[in-house]
């Protein structure tokens, strides 16, 4: 088992773009710092960035790495220097609770009314907009192992053959919900410990629990795994390297998530900020991040509908009916105990 690094350990997850230090950016209204997701860097500059400032001539400047450990960075310094910020759902709500962002003024985003009613509710409760939703489900080597359940995962011929999400990751979370439900009690019933109880019962068959979803690349291509626990928005990319991997979500349902985007309390660039946010969620965008080429986005803009081709790999159509919903708000609650008791259960 190898040892999943720490939430603490902040700055070898992130990747800066520029050679400006981000504490130093001097208000500019034709210049934004933005902090995303680090998974596909090069699909997030050529599809949303540089587009962006060609429509607006709006400037961005990038910080990319895991949600987790971005969150932390604006939570322990207030002058970082980031007017934007793309973060899990469980992060923008802790988010709200300290405080961390500028209180959202929906009047400013032309396509706000293009959200579902639940979204927009959403967005007013954590001053986070959402624009986009994912869910996790099983990436796997048909030559290898036939799986159709999620309880499948425990079956002993899968000794030291998968890979699941950390707990400090998106999907972590999600993870021990699963793990509930396979102990047929729900995390929020008894604080998880029957679904800590599973995932013991499960470490046998863990290779790795990754903190990285690229991670799952190189570990299918040297046949170190042969099954995954994986957010559909990094399917594409693993499977771009193992294109005989099959990936499903089990009948059962799936556990979902929104990213959104905020405006960092402090940010002297609103203005620009709010024109990035609503070109976020502009219909162009999210037709053109939902490319399988692109960022694999599920569209929450409901003017945007997607071919049966589109939504492949997406929290869309089927998969999102079936998609339940994860009560953040109790996970944070429990977050800092639970990744105590995850590491000494997968790293003793």
């Amino acid at each position: 088992m190898r040892k999943s690094r720490k939430l603490k350990i902040l700055a070898a997850g992130l990747i800066f773009a520029g050679a400006l230090a981000i504490g130093n950016v001097k208000a500019d209204a034709k210049q934004i710092t933005v902090s995303t997701f680090g998974l596909s860097t090069k699909q997030m500059t050529s599809d949303i960035l540089n587009p962006f400032t060609k429509v607006t001539g709006i400037k961005t400047k990038t910080q990319f790495g895991d949600s987790a450990q971005r969150f932390t960075q604006i939570e322990h310094n207030t002058n970082s220097g980031v007017d934007v910020i793309e973060l899990s759902q469980n992060n923008a709500l802790s988010g709200k609770k300290k405080n961390l962002f500028t209180k959202l003024n929906t009047g400013k985003l032309k396509n706000f009314k293009y959200l579902s009613s639940s979204e927009q509710k959403l967005a007013k409760e954590t001053n986070s907009v959402p624009y986009t939703v994912n869910s996790v489900g099983i990436i796997y080597n048909p030559k290898k192992v036939k799986i159709t359940s999620w309880n499948q995962l425990w079956s002993k011929k899968l000794r030291n053959k998968i890979a699941i999400p950390d707990m400090t990751t998106t999907f972590g979370p999600a993870m021990l919900y699963i793990a509930g439900d396979y102990a047929k009690t729900s995390v929020t019933k008894d604080g998880g410990n029957a679904a800590f109880k599973a995932i013991k019962s499960l470490k046998p068959n863990v290779v790795k629990t990754y903190t990285q979803s690229s991670d799952l690349t190189n570990m299918f291509k040297t046949g170190e795994i042969d099954v995954a626990v994986v957010g559909d928005y990094a399917v594409q990319m693993v499977k771009s390297s193992n294109t005989g991997l099959k990936y499903f979500v089990p009948k059962s349902g799936t556990y979902a998530n929104y990213d959104t985007v905020s405006i960092v309390k402090g940010s002297k660039n609103t203005t620009a900020a709010y024109k990035y946010i609503d070109y976020r969620i502009s219909k162009a965008a999210q037709k053109k991040v939902a490319g399988l080429n692109s960022l694999n986005n599920a569209p929450v803009n409901t003017k945007v509908k997607l071919t049966k081709k589109e939504s492949e790999y997406k929290t869309y159509g089927a998969i999102a009916k079936r998609a339940k919903t994860i009560d953040f708000s109790y996970v944070n609650s429990h977050l800092a105990k639970w990744i105590t008791k995850w590491n000494s259960i997968m790293n003793d």
